[in-house]
């Protein structure tokens, strides 16, 4: 029993122990865990000019992810992209896909940006979870122009990503515009209040450009104070496919939603069941027309209204119904005779017919004598 005792007392230190060195490791090898998570980007060379190429290498992505490598000018790393796509080199871009430990190396071609630098390697996912890291390249022979002021006051900074709400009814079955509401949460982090924000929603197909909308919303938020938006998206009617729905507020995206739209089966059935209908309707019409016009289907009638209509004449040699000559007439037998002639069953001697008109005839021999 004592020995028992000591060994489960020596068991259960050695469990406490466990669990207060995995308490203490547990936070920093989180951090760890989410530092080797973080996305990062590495360049060949820091400075090239246009003509040349750059190498890019990345680390910590998803693995598997389609990624898209753009040179983009006004941008910095600790402030990305704020222009989006529209102040990147987009014509030069490359995409790239990571591999099954989240690594990458791709050269990429070096452009001007639409705008004066300074100049960053953007890299960003295509599909997927967003995620996005800069890196510095000075582009030789670009002009250079200081960074715009940020705003102060009231900025808005997104809380929650936006989610599209809403579903299709039997009337976008049929072709009519798909619509939804990009819900999201935004929040004041400057020291005034902002009314009225605009927002701008953009939709895109596919690999093509965004469409930008500017929408207001109606409201006020102060400072540290949070609100929930809603803003109407609406494609155009017959519309279907991989869609992507962008939010931008001062001139930086802050949201992206894929949107997959279902075909309009219904529309392919109408157009069906039209070249169905069409050519029935004119078949019938043509067969009445055809049946209207052909000579030999004239009757009487049509002929006493005064249209023209006749019957043709049948040759001479044909015999007309209803009238007979001495050459083809033929002697008629009377009803007893076809009668009697009728039943098998009756032999000639025990014929009643006969042996009536047997009678008869003797009766009438013996009047005349």
């Amino acid at each position: 029993m004592i020995g028992r005792r000591r060994l489960s007392a020596s068991a259960v230190v050695v469990f406490t122990f466990a669990c207060v060195l995995a308490l203490l490791v547990a936070p920093f090898a989180g951090g760890v865990a989410r530092a080797a998570e973080k996305p990062t980007v590495t360049l060949s060379k820091s400075q090239a000019g246009t003509g040349g190429s750059v190498t890019v290498t990345g680390s910590g992505w998803r693995p598997k992810t389609i990624l898209m490598i753009l040179i983009c000018g006004r941008s910095e790393p600790s402030r990305g992209v704020p222009g989006g796509t529209d102040t990147c080199a987009n014509a030069d871009g490359r995409a790239v896909t990571a591999d099954g430990k989240g690594h990458f190396e791709r050269e990429v071609p070096v452009a001007e940006p639409p705008v004066p630098c300074p100049c960053v390697v953007h890299v960003s996912t295509i599909t997927g979870p967003k995620a996005e890291a800069d890196a510095v390249l000075q582009v030789a022979g670009h002009s250079v122009e200081p960074l715009p002021q940020e705003a102060t006051g009231g900025r808005l900074s997104l809380l929650t990503d936006g989610r599209l709400k809403g579903s299709s009814g039997l009337l976008t079955w049929f072709g009519a515009p798909p619509a939804r509401e990009l819900v999201f949460t935004v929040g004041n982090v400057g020291t005034s209040p902002v009314e009225n924000p605009v927002f701008q929603v953009g939709t895109s197909h596919g690999v093509f450009a965004p469409q930008w909308e500017e929408q207001r919303w109606r409201g006020t938020i102060q400072p540290g104070r949070k609100a929930l938006v809603t803003l109407p998206v609406d494609l155009a009617a017959g519309a279907h496919g991989d869609y992507t729905v962008s939010l931008k507020y001062g001139g930086k995206v802050l949201a992206e939603q894929s949107w997959g739209v279902g075909r309009p089966w219904g529309v392919t059935l109408f157009w069906l069941m039209l070249c169905v209908v069409v050519p029935a309707a004119l078949f019938r019409i043509g067969m009445a027309v055809v049946d209207r016009v052909r000579p030999g289907r004239t009757t009487a009638g049509r002929r006493g209204r005064g249209r023209g209509w006749r019957m043709p004449e049948l040759p001479v040699w044909v015999p007309r119904l209803g009238t007979s000559t001495a050459a083809h007439a033929q002697p008629r037998t009377s009803s007893r005779t076809r009668t009697a002639s009728t039943l098998p069953w009756f032999t000639p001697d025990n014929d009643p017919g006969a042996t009536g008109a047997a009678r008869l005839s003797v009766r009438q021999e013996d009047t005349s004598t």
